[in-house]
Formats: structure tokens, C-alpha cells, sequence
């Protein structure tokens, strides 16, 4: 363990540090969820009033020429745009360069894994890392913190009003003549998830999977993750909790950070009935609403109904004779 993340070790150093950033853009991301300005956040547009002429989702890239014509046409619209921007552009600046960082740290995880398959890392593989002690619980991190990442952004706020924030980053900022510029893929992970809704509650097919599945994380990789889960204790917990009937406490952290990492892999969930049996008897035996992150927290029964293999697995733990025999 000491060795893997020993100062003169960068496979393991910068394994660490990224799950590090990744724990700080979260902090950021559930500080600035209390800011959102209001505007952005109406159900209609045309429910920002004066405003509503010159906050844009992505629907404006399809006609950029249109709306900037029309914006620089109208002398009342162009005062109004640039007060909107003179009182929005600082704070619009950091929830955007959040937003990057959670696709930036998307990006650095891929780098990784592929330094670790293309041997950057001399005499380290993806096996050996998740097979020593502490790779495995970075690499599992890792992972987990950008599924977090993602559920916030869904959670705290709202898609549409992610979209109007980068519109408006976008045209106040200079950003569009920037060479250097990842708007673009940042808008492509960002963007709303159609069908989704808080408030009322409404959950498309295929989600969060196919959320997930933007980054293109390696679902190998996730599997051999996966596996390591399945059958270690990566915080050596069960030394505390030594009774039986303690082993969900005991597998409680990681049992959060698995149920994040099968959405990254969710055949499993779908169509592995053995292994979603195993997971669940191991994890979730007799805890069937968990602790996601931070006081968030996620009811299986109702996450899970969607998925095959994954609802029979609970069901077999829900029987009645089997809560009594608890």
C-alpha cells in the first residue's frame, strides 16, 4: 500500500490526486447549487420577462446568427444584454468552470487508464492497481465521484437551467473565438436529460445508463472494478463489525459507491441475475435505502424497479419469511 502511493510513484500519486480533485469540484459543485440565479431556472421562458429575449437554451446554437441579429437590432435588447451580462458574467464564470471541471476530470480518469493500458506506467497495469490495496479503493473512487458528480448536477439543478448558464457563459464570455475551447463537448455531457423532471418526479428509459454512458468510461474496466467489489472488503471493515448480522454496516461505503458504479456498467443490472443475487445478498441484504453521498440518499426499491436482474435480486431479500428470518 505504502509503495502504490509513494511520493516517487506518479501511477499512484496521480491516481490520488485526481480522486482529490474529484471530492473538490463535488464541494463546489453543491456550494454554488444554492446560486443558481433565478432566471434560469423557469419552467418557460417566457416566464423571465424583460429577460426572456436574451437567455437562450441549446436550441440557440442551431440559429446563433438569428438570435445574435435580432439581439443587436433592438437598441432596448442590447442595454438589456449588456446589464444582463455586467451583473451575471462573474458568477456565471465559476458555475461554468465547475461544469468543465466535472468534464475535465471525465476526461483525466480515460487519460489514465489509458496510460495504464498503453505501460506509461512502468510495471503497472489496470489488474495491478486494482489488485493492490490502496489502487483499489482510489480506482474505485475515482469512478464513483464522477457518477456523484453527475447525480448532482441532475439532482441540484435543473437541465434546462444548466443549458441557459452555458448559453449565456458562451455569448458574455468570449469563449467562441476561443481556440482553446471545450464548450462544446461540455454542452454534450451537460445537456438535459429529455424526459427527466423533479418536480413532478418523471424517469425517461434508460436513465441514468445512458447519462453515464457520455464520458465513454471503459465498461472492462468498470466490470473488473465491479469484481473487485463483489468480493473484497476494500476497507477492511468487517475487522469492526465481526457479527453477521453487522455485514451491511460493515459494507455500507462501498455498497453506496457500488450501486453509482453499476450504472456505468448496467448489463449487470439488466440481464446478470447471479451476480446481482450475489451483490445484493453481500450488500443489501437488509439495507435497502442507502447512503449516496453526503445525506443523499436513494431508495433500491424504487431505483431498481427497471432492471431485471436487479429487482429479482431484491425481491428474494423483501420476501416476508426472509425479513423475519433477519
Amino acid at each position: 500500500m505504502s509503495d502504490f502511493l509513494a511520493a516517487n510513484n506518479p501511477c499512484g500519486q496521480n491516481l490520488l490526486q485526481l480522486v482529490a480533485t474529484g471530492n473538490a469540484i463535488i464541494a463546489e459543485l453543491l456550494r454554488l447549487a444554492e446560486f443558481v440565479p433565478p432566471l434560469f431556472k423557469v419552467i418557460n421562458i417566457r416566464d423571465a420577462g424583460k429577460y426572456a429575449d436574451i437567455i437562450f437554451d441549446f436550441s440557440y446554437f442551431s440559429k446563433q446568427e438569428y438570435y445574435d441579429e435580432l439581439i443587436n437590432n433592438r437598441a432596448d435588447l442590447q442595454d438589456l444584454d449588456d446589464e444582463f451580462r455586467e451583473n451575471n458574467l462573474t458568477l456565471l464564470t465559476r458555475f461554468y468552470q465547475a461544469f468543465e471541471s466535472v468534464h475535465k476530470y471525465g476526461i483525466e480518469f480515460n487519460r489514465y487508464i489509458e496510460d495504464l493500458s498503453s505501460g506509461t506506467y512502468l510495471q503497472q497495469t489496470v489488474e495491478s492497481v486494482i489488485a493492490n490495496e490502496a489502487g483499489k479503493q482510489l480506482m474505485t473512487e475515482a469512478v464513483y465521484l464522477f457518477g456523484v458528480m453527475l447525480i448532482i448536477l441532475d439532482l441540484k439543478y435543473d437541465g434546462a437551467a444548466r443549458e441557459r448558464m452555458i448559453v449565456s457563459y458562451f455569448r458574455y464570455s468570449g469563449k467562441r473565438n476561443a481556440l482553446d475551447s471545450n464548450i462544446d463537448e461540455v454542452g454534450k455531457l451537460l445537456a438535459r436529460n429529455d424526459g427527466f423532471s423533479l418536480q413532478p418526479y418523471k424517469r425517461p428509459i434508460g436513465y441514468p445508463e445512458n447519462y453515464f454512458r457520455r464520458i465513454g468510461f471503459r465498461e472492462d474496466v468498470i466490470g473488473m472494478i465491479i469484481g473487485r467489489l463483489r468480493s473484497d472488503d476494500i476497507y477492511n471493515q468487517k475487522k469492526a463489525y465481526t457479527e453477521l448480522e453487522h455485514q451491511t454496516a460493515a459494507y455500507a461505503t462501498q455498497a453506496a459507491m457500488l450501486y453509482v458504479l453499476l450504472y456505468f456498467y448496467p448489463d449487470v443490472l439488466h440481464n446478470k441475475q447471479a451476480i446481482m443475487r450475489e451483490i445484493v445478498d453481500k450488500h443489501f441484504a437488509d439495507n435497502w435505502v442507502i447512503n449516496l453521498y453526503m445525506g443523499m440518499t436513494v431508495n433500491l426499491i424504487d431505483a431498481w424497479e427497471p432492471y431485471k436482474a436487479a429487482k429479482a435480486a431484491l425481491n428474494n431479500t423483501l420476501d416476508i419469511q426472509a425479513v423475519k428470518s433477519r
